[in-house]
């Protein structure tokens, strides 16, 4: 995994104090906290409706003392972004080729030094979209960590860290109960979000 924003001494310490200060300034409550025993888990990104949600997610994970690693569409990482999106934890996805990102996302969690959080949104796009993508459940899964259901609403000003969960292998049975959790939960364009 590469060097972030999270992992630069100095720089972490005052924009943990600046996230702090602004989502408290701007109302944000904030809850839960990381199990102490799994260092390393893939967090779900939901609901994600809004360009908002990378600032957002980065405030909280300063706040929380995450160490997030996020995958994004590939566009956001052309020049002269691209060195930026990737110290911000990015990790650029293409889309339309078919890649072995499961496999690799996997083998590079298990092989990291120290705390790491993958944050995969499963919905795959801002967009409204009616099926989520599966990959963060089997990232975990063949990675052999638990995901963490990570929410952030925007209706209660409310984000956070939920329950953690250990997927069986049962995709059906356990997408069913993942997706009763984010049921409630609000994104910003909260319209685009089918959770069924």
């Amino acid at each position: 995994m590469h060097r972030t924003i999270f992992s630069t001494p100095g720089v972490n310490t005052v924009l943990r104090a600046f996230s702090i200060g602004f989502l408290k300034m701007t109302g944000w409550k904030l809850d839960g906290a990381l199990p102490a025993n799994q260092p390393k888990c893939v967090l779900i990104a939901a609901p994600h409706t809004s360009n908002w949600d990378l600032p957002y997610t980065l405030m909280v994970a300063f706040a929380l003392r995450l160490n997030i690693y996020w995958m994004g569409k590939q566009q956001i990482f052309r020049w002269p972004f691209g060195p930026l999106m990737r110290w911000l934890g990015g990790i650029a996805v293409n889309r339309e080729q078919s890649t072995n990102l499961v496999a690799a996302s996997a083998a590079a969690l298990r092989a990291a030094d120290g705390p790491v959080q993958l944050i995969v949104p499963p919905e795959g796009t801002r967009s409204k979209t009616r099926y989520w993508k599966t990959g963060f459940y089997w990232i975990a899964h063949e990675a052999q960590v638990p995901i963490v259901m990570a929410y952030m609403d925007y209706a209660r000003k409310l984000s956070g860290l939920g329950p953690v969960f250990q997927p069986t292998g049962d995709i059906e049975a356990d997408m069913v109960a993942i997706k009763r959790f984010y049921a409630p939960f609000k994104g910003k364009n909260h319209e685009q979000f089918d959770h069924q």
